[in-house]
């Protein structure tokens, strides 16, 4: 039995057809769908790892490899492709100074956590998320995160504002007005082009063009030993709220477009999400999620076959084996990074009010009111309070207080008077 049947004569998709996750095309059509994914994951994929201070080359390792896992334990009937996640940015670049090994822990401990999720799911149903992570909770926790290292972004862009102000300028062009992949992949084009800015005026670090010249063209990737830190771990624990949203929400939007019931893969997805994730905390990679930009990609072309993310998956570990290509994303420059993040870090946090809208989340309710305002002033605020030698962050406070008051106040709140308890607003 082959894994892939081909679809039609493999050559074209007629008008209202779709190529379903266990079709294929001709396999050289196949392989230029499967580059196109890579283009479109590669610019957010290789940001995350430059922002944080992994090694760019060992988390393009794990992100093919985690794509590779993905479709063999969702049994090849989800197509995915396992990107760095933006939501680990803010925890990872707040636990900088714990150092490499620490970060690592974090993500680890992030991964082991979403496959328990998964397992959670597989035994008990999809709506097990519904009632423990509601849309008020989710989406507060996405917001806060998002926007936690504003700060950090402005302080970039403004060490550089020339570099910076092109590059975001490039990126809003090439996403607003352009069509078709070049709007996918604008985040790419607006790095590349501050680049070129930077170099042509003198912006680049001489130190990292050394680094640079001196790399080698093919070698292992670098791999670091993860180490188990509390104050780290507490950061990074929310990211997996993010993780199970984005995972449900990839589910969900593929079969809408297939036409097929997928609800019994949403366990497996996040079974194997967070095996990737636990993967590369274990050796040096960032954490990994679905990628909405492959998802355009699918939109666009309508081809949902798995065997492109294949391709996808095998091409990353490929570029992975290249030190000269990790040294050159290295010599990206503080101003181009700031344009960038000045822009995604906003966009993160918008997806947590995305969420809010289309779940008719109701602030005239005080209790969403009230919890959600404290939780994302803690975490945009980043407050910090040391207990017994750990300093805790705005990220982890503001989550633990959203995930915790919320259903208690909302039982407080709602006791014996048989009011559903959702934090919708009634529908009609």
């Amino acid at each position: 039995m082959t894994l892939w049947s081909v679809h039609g004569d493999g050559r074209r998709v007629r008008d209202g057809e779709v190529v379903a996750p266990n079709e294929r095309l001709s396999w050289p059509l196949t392989i230029g769908l499967g580059v196109q994914h890579v283009a479109a994951m590669f610019g957010a994929t290789v940001l995350v790892p430059t922002i944080t201070g992994f090694p760019v080359t060992t988390t393009l390792l794990f992100s093919g490899v985690g794509t590779l896992l993905f479709l063999v334990i969702t049994r090849n009937r989800v197509p995915a492709y396992l990107g760095s996640s933006f939501a680990f940015i803010a925890p990872l670049e707040a636990a900088r100074g714990e150092g490499i090994a620490a970060q690592l822990g974090g993500v680890l401990v992030a991964g082991l956590l979403l496959i328990g999720v998964g397992v959670a799911v597989k035994a008990l149903g999809v709506r097990l998320l519904e009632s423990v992570m509601p849309p008020v909770v989710t989406g507060a926790v996405v917001v806060l995160i998002g926007l936690n290292l504003a700060p950090e972004a402005t302080k970039s862009f403004g060490s550089q504002p020339l570099i910076g102000a092109i590059t975001l300028a490039v990126i809003l062009l090439c996403g607003l007005v352009s069509r078709g992949l070049l709007s996918r992949v604008s985040i790419l084009v607006g790095v590349v082009t501050g680049w070129v800015v930077a170099a042509m005026t003198g912006g680049l670090d001489d130190n990292r063009l050394d680094a640079l010249a001196a790399a080698a063209w093919f070698g292992l990737p670098e791999f670091h030993a993860p180490q188990l830190r509390p104050s780290v771990i507490l950061l990074v624990i929310p990211v997996v709220i993010v993780l199970v949203a984005e995972n449900v929400g990839h589910v969900k939007a593929v079969a809408a477009v297939t036409g097929r019931n997928l609800d019994g893969n949403v366990g497996d997805s996040l079974i194997a999400d967070g095996v990737a994730t636990a993967l590369a905390g274990s050796s040096g990679g960032s954490g990994t999620t679905t990628y909405a930009e492959n998802i355009g990609v699918m939109a666009a072309t309508r081809v949902y076959s798995t065997a492109a993310y294949a391709v996808a998956g095998l091409t990353a570990v490929l570029l992975s084996l290249c030190p000269k290509f990790g040294a050159l994303v290295n010599t990206i420059p503080d101003g181009v990074l700031g344009g960038a993040t000045i822009l995604l870090y906003g966009m993160i946090g918008l997806v947590g009010v995305r969420i809010w809208m289309a779940n008719r989340v109701d602030f005239a309710d005080p209790v969403n009111l009230l919890v959600v305002s404290a939780a994302i002033v803690a975490g945009i605020g980043d407050l910090e309070i040391t207990l017994g030698g750990m300093t805790v962050s705005g990220i982890a406070w503001g989550s633990m207080f959203v995930v915790t008051a919320y259903p208690l106040l909302r039982w407080l709140r709602h006791r014996g008077d048989g009011r559903e308890v959702t934090g919708r607003r009634p529908r009609g």
